[in-house]
């Protein structure tokens, strides 16, 4: 396959070439992202390992996590959510530009993953209204060329969502803990591994995927990890 694909992307640079999605300028190593705008990526080396919270240190856990630990196990997020990234993140999730969710799957392919692989990956399911409404689900197909590139299945149908929630972005931590309250459930005839990740494209307060967890763990999985493209910082005012 990468023999036929050579020729493919030979003629590209040419018919199609490379262009920043960012500033325009010509892209760089086979993406639609200069060098200059993919040099101002923020990434998250520096964070707490429970929760993938960026700190000034890095740390096994955090504050927060010291306080009331999370439901899973471990999270990755290799990256911060802040410019550039969070432009093509709300491109590609509220604007249905495709060719940044191209980028950002890119990206997150190339990260070398910090933590063992899980068995199974489980992307954060839509409700079937959002579903029709946006067309994808961002965090699934964000996951397909990562979970393809470490050889890890991935599936969609594991968890449910039983209700439409309001949108998260408009909550605090608290609204957000009480919105996916009792939203997500299993399908009861499905065997689950012992070690399972759940897939989203942000990660903000984690109320979303500490409700997966929960659900995943009462089911007697082992050990739930938390991956996302990228983790917001914690707000200033709390």
């Amino acid at each position: 396959m990468d023999a036929l694909m050579k020729p493919f992307r030979y003629l590209q640079r040419f018919v199609l070439p490379w262009r920043c999605l960012l500033c325009g300028a010509a892209g760089s190593d086979g993406v639609d992202l200069c060098a200059d705008c993919a040099a101002e990526l923020p990434r998250n080396r520096s964070c707490c390992a429970r929760c993938a919270l960026p700190l000034a240190a890095p740390a096994a856990m955090c504050g927060e996590c010291l306080r009331r630990a999370p439901p899973w196990d471990a999270a990755w997020a290799p990256f911060r959510y802040g410019w550039p990234l969070d432009r093509l993140e709300s491109r590609y999730k509220f604007g249905a530009d495709l060719a940044a969710g191209r980028v950002l799957s890119t990206l997150w392919r190339r990260e070398p993953c910090p933590i063992d692989l899980p068995q199974l990956l489980l992307a954060v399911p839509l409700h079937r209204s959002r579903l029709r409404q946006r067309g994808y689900n961002q965090a699934l197909e964000l996951g397909r060329p990562l979970a393809r590139e470490l050889g890890v299945p991935l599936r969609h149908d594991v968890l449910q969502r039983l209700h439409r929630t309001d949108a998260q972005t408009e909550l605090d931590a608290v609204g957000r803990r009480r919105n996916v309250r009792g939203a997500f459930a299993l399908h009861s005839d499905i065997a689950l591994p012992a070690h399972v990740a759940i897939l989203d494209d942000v990660m903000t307060t984690g109320a979303t995927v500490a409700e997966c967890a929960r659900v995943l763990k009462r089911a007697g999985v082992q050990r739930v990890d938390v991956w996302a493209l990228a983790r917001a910082p914690k707000p200033r005012n709390e």
